[in-house]
């Protein structure tokens, strides 16, 4: 199937996207900046071949990436990551993936590169946040152009945040001054107004429940990035940014043999034109666990060339949505309407 580097190995999501590349019948290149971490993972995974490299030297993640078929960035944040290894994959022509929830990141990456990526592919966001959205809203658009509006609920039944996750959201808040974003009117813009409280009407077995309102996520900027749709606005569960806000929750526990945490979701798109209204929804368990068939599939189809552009470009634009969906089962159960 070919050999995979994957920046970050040893971090949470990373080990599950080790995991199922393996699965997958990839060779995993386990890479990371901290050599006894990855001296660790190795030691599980005798026969794969570590590479230490770091953001600052060019010259290790040349290495690290050397004969590698494509990348998947899973060290956060990507405010620092992002750049340098989707240079180091441009260096190498080789396919770029990240798992990035990071708004502004990802921004940055369809600013910065939109211009030089030419043929290479570069995947920003391939993940539960922005890449699962953004498939979801555009495989319930179908055979619409644009819309009036989409809206992205998350129904999290919790959310134990990884270091990782922490981390990020400290370097977007600092990079933001403390305001909050939102999409209107096609662009992003920053406010320091209150969230609203908010009621949604998720599928059974949710039903209706409390979220916070303009609780905004990647989405805003994939699904944006190749859809006509000038209103983009996400929701999240109260009890899941209750616990995203609590410095006291703990990190994901595994419930399984597979390590993911006992968690649930369901995620609700909802996508609105000239007073029509179609719906796609997903359900699973984890959603750190869930990024890595995401991320994994996305490789599978770039290396196997079943793309629709290349360049930068967002899941929903490089891929068949509905098509890639129903690959995801059993790990995502996908519903359109």
């Amino acid at each position: 199937m070919g050999s995979v580097a994957v920046f970050g190995a040893y971090g949470h999501t990373g080990r599950f996207v080790v995991a199922r590349l393996l699965e997958r019948g990839f060779t995993p290149v386990l890479v990371g900046r901290d050599g006894a971490k990855l001296g660790d993972l190795a030691a599980s995974y005798p026969g794969l071949e570590a590479r230490t490299a770091s953001v600052d030297d060019p010259a290790s993640l040349d290495g690290a990436l050397s004969g590698a078929d494509a990348v998947i960035n899973c060290a956060g944040p990507f405010a620092t990551t992002a750049a340098p290894v989707i240079e180091a994959a441009l260096r190498a022509r080789i396919p770029y993936v990240d798992v990035a929830a990071e708004i502004e990141a990802n921004a940055d990456t369809f600013a910065d590169f939109g211009d030089r990526a030419g043929d290479v592919t570069v995947l920003p966001a391939m993940a539960f946040y922005g890449g699962l959205g953004d498939l979801l809203t555009t495989a319930a658009m179908g055979d619409w152009t644009s819309a009036d509006e989409v809206h992205v609920a998350y129904g999290l039944d919790s959310w134990h945040p990884t270091e990782g996750t922490r981390a990020a959201g400290k370097v977007s808040g600092e990079r933001r001054n403390g305001r909050r974003v939102r999409f209107t009117d096609g662009r992003l813009t920053y406010h320091d107004d209150a969230l609203p409280t908010l009621k949604w009407p998720f599928p059974e077995p949710l039903g209706m429940r409390s979220v916070i309102g303009e609780f905004t996520m990647a989405d805003v900027v994939t699904i944006p990035s190749h859809l006509a749709v000038p209103e983009v606005r996400t929701y999240m569960t109260t009890e899941a940014a209750g616990d995203l806000a609590s410095p006291e929750t703990p990190s994901p526990s595994a419930v399984d043999e597979r390590g993911r945490s006992g968690q649930t979701f369901v995620v609700d798109v909802v996508v609105r034109s000239d007073g029509a209204e179609r719906r796609a929804v997903a359900r699973g368990q984890d959603i750190y666990a869930v990024t890595a068939p995401l991320a994994v599939e996305a490789v599978e189809r770039i290396l196997s060339g079943r793309t629709r552009t290349t360049g930068v470009a967002s899941a929903g634009e490089l891929f068949d949505a509905g098509d890639f969906l129903r690959a995801l089962a059993p790990h995502i159960a996908v519903e359109l309407s």
